[in-house]
């Protein structure tokens, strides 16, 4: 395989090393202790415009309580919930690349990001809505921040992958609160499942020509032997992304190449 040219950018290092140590310390004391996280919702419902609201009273557990006796999380409180659930995202490294013992492998969101930028950089097309693409580029794999990143060399059934990582996009949604944050997310997430619109055809496309290009890294990097990554797009297309972005048609045509070798 010929090697891929990289462009590497280069910035100053912020002046902001005592705010990294202090925000190490948080996450340290977070990660050690069971009740900080009760702490920093007690700051997010603190800082919420629910919190003043005449109709509920804070239980001084980060949880408004309201007048008729029932308890909800406020919105603030919920979003920081869900997203210290979204940093197992950051965690969790990529399972193929794990098997094959690449060395500092990426994660989940590392694979999600790119496939943003990916959308993000693409021209616009007739009848395709690119920041929707770029939304569904970055939630399409978030259930796996409770189920892991499932392969088929774990041997789960695609039935029930399919209903481990709905359920876990079900608790996702239920944690941020609902609403139509929630709701879109959810929405965004099963499209792409379903392969029901444009955009989910052309996000499914990132995540092969992402996959490709990563194993085509690792391979020039480490001198690693991945074929089988580049095989598996055997005998499917990708021409809904053929006419988006013309800096990345080397990627299509390794692509190309992998099918022939099928």
């Amino acid at each position: 395989m010929g090697s891929a040219s990289r462009v590497l950018l280069f910035f100053p290092r912020p002046s902001l090393y005592t705010v990294h140590l202090r925000f190490k310390s948080v996450t340290a004391q977070y990660s050690s202790s069971p009740t900080t996280t009760s702490r920093f919702s007690r700051m997010a419902t603190e800082a919420s415009p629910s919190s003043s609201s005449s109709s509920s009273v804070t239980d001084g557990h980060g949880i408004n309580s309201p007048t008729n006796g029932e308890t909800v999380s406020s919105p603030a409180s919920s979003a920081i919930d869900f997203l210290f659930l979204c940093h197992r995202l950051k965690t969790t490294k990529r399972a193929g690349w794990v098997r094959k013992e690449v060395k500092d492998p990426e994660s989940i969101a590392d694979h999600m990001y790119r496939m943003g930028l990916m959308a993000l950089i693409a021209p616009d097309i007739p009848g395709v809505q690119r920041d929707k693409c770029i939304k569904m580029a970055i939630v399409h794999d978030i259930a796996e921040a409770i189920v892991g990143d499932i392969t088929p060399a774990d041997g789960i059934s695609k039935a029930e992958k399919s209903r481990r990582e709905q359920e876990a996009l079900d608790h996702m949604c239920k944690l941020l609160g609902g609403g139509s944050r929630a709701q879109e997310i959810g929405e965004l997430w099963l499209e792409y499942e379903e392969n029901s619109s444009p955009e989910a055809k052309i996000v499914k496309d990132l995540d092969k020509v992402e996959m490709i290009l990563q194993a085509l890294e690792y391979e020039n990097e480490q001198g690693k032997e991945l074929e089988e990554f580049f095989l598996s797009t055997a005998g499917t297309q990708i021409l809904t992304y053929l006419a988006l972005c013309p800096p990345v048609y080397n990627i299509i045509s390794l692509f190309s190449v992998a099918n022939c070798r099928a």
